[in-house]
């Protein structure tokens, strides 16, 4: 690129490049990593694939990834992803501009970790969590305002003993950045005592969802148990409860799951007793509505909706219950594309002893790329790993924490 060019002219031009070959372009000049490592141009690049990541486990329960480039070839651009071998075991969270979450024991079976992982640059930053994993839940999503990427780390001290008489707020809720470390969120704002939520989440457009329940005492000593949903503004830090309809608020929890259709929270209803699976997708504005926007309903064969295309299309898991010979546990799996116009629906060629955990797009991003590899944030320090989690160098480095 000659240098006679200006350099906004560049950087319209690097902007609608693929993020793999901006990573080559930054080693070229200073100008160009300074330009491709400021926050502007993070905020406003958007490469011009979407992908869809799959996340499948087989009869062994060895878990695949497979990254399908989401346009008109469809699935046919298809890679087997290797993740960061540093945790023994793990859950992932869906993408948030670009990045993932995993979050699970540190391969010595001691400690808590959080890995931030950019696939498509393979950029690994890991987050030392200093709780006890089964006390704690975590959010994870980047922040529209800042581009920062936050980890939520939410601890239920109490839960569902005799919320009536408990003398203080039984959360403690942190928020991790790569710039402050753990510190306490803006807001004070914390969901009520009566209110527990489940692990995975869904960011979209700014916000974290959870799908939680709610127990309430009733006059007669016993409890009512209703669903709803809780959300977290990754600006302002703050909680916040959607109601849900009346046919989903009594729906059994094991029933329902969450999803997003380009920037709009989906909740998916699996009505077993028929064999059908119902999409709802939540409105905007003050006052939460949701909208049922189609039943997928595929004769002799059990559907769950896993996930969504750009063009609306939908990643459905199917049973075959002709297959009597199998316990529906082990039952042969399938992943199609759902129509929900024309009610067809088509194989994208997995087909397994296998069932999804993980339907989720992602765009192509710079973030984390000015990271360090395999850098370690650990209680206001940083030092380095390899890939399978051992110390890389001795030398620790000063970070804030504000906790």
């Amino acid at each position: 690129m000659s240098n006679d060019i200006p350099i906004e002219i560049q950087e319209e031009i690097m902007k609608r490049l693929p993020v793999k070959s901006l990573v080559q372009f930054r080693s070229v000049c200073k100008a160009w990593k300074s330009l491709m490592d400021g926050s502007d141009f993070i905020k406003y690049y958007s490469g011009q694939q979407q992908h869809l990541l799959l996340g499948y486990s087989g009869y062994y329960h060895d878990r695949k990834y497979v990254s399908v480039v989401d346009n008109d070839s469809f699935p046919q651009q298809k890679v087997y992803l290797a993740l960061p071998n540093m945790l023994k075991y793990f859950n992932m969270f869906g993408g948030s501009h670009g990045l993932f979450c995993l979050y699970g024991k540190h391969r010595d079976g001691k400690r808590s970790r959080a890995i931030l992982w950019n696939p498509l640059v393979r950029k690994v930053v890991v987050v030392v969590v200093p709780t006890r994993m089964d006390e704690t839940k975590i959010g994870f999503g980047v922040c529209r305002e800042t581009m920062d990427p936050k980890i939520l780390k939410i601890t239920q001290i109490e839960r569902w003993r005799d919320v009536e008489s408990l003398h203080c707020i039984p959360w403690q809720v942190e928020v991790f950045t790569l710039s402050t470390g753990w510190r306490r969120p803006y807001s004070t704002s914390l969901p009520r005592t009566s209110i527990d939520f489940f692990s995975l989440q869904v960011a979209v457009n700014g916000h974290l969802y959870w799908l939680a329940v709610d127990k309430i005492t009733c006059t007669d000593g016993g409890f009512r148990i209703y669903k709803l949903i809780i959300s977290f503004n990754l600006t302002s830090e703050e909680f916040g409860e959607i109601n849900l309809p009346a046919t989903l608020a009594k729906q059994c929890y094991l029933n329902l799951s969450m999803s997003k259709l380009r920037e709009s929270l989906v909740v998916l209803e699996l009505v077993a007793d028929e064999m059908v699976s119902v999409a709802w997708r939540m409105e905007g504005g003050a006052s939460k509505s949701f909208t049922k926007l189609f039943i997928v309903n595929i004769p002799y064969v059990s559907v769950k909706i896993r996930g969504f295309r750009k063009n609306d299309e939908s990643i459905i898991e199917f049973v075959d219950h002709d297959c009597s010979k199998w316990d529906d546990s082990y039952a042969p799996r399938s992943f199609a594309l759902y129509n929900p116009y024309s009610k067809q629906s088509k194989n994208i060629g997995i087909s397994e002893f296998a069932r999804s955990f993980l339907v989720d797009f992602y765009m192509e991003t710079l973030l984390l790329v000015d990271q360090p590899d395999f850098i370690v944030y650990d209680n206001g320090n940083c030092r380095f790993e390899n890939s399978n989690g051992r110390a890389k160098k001795k030398k620790l480095l000063k970070h804030t924490n504000q906790v």
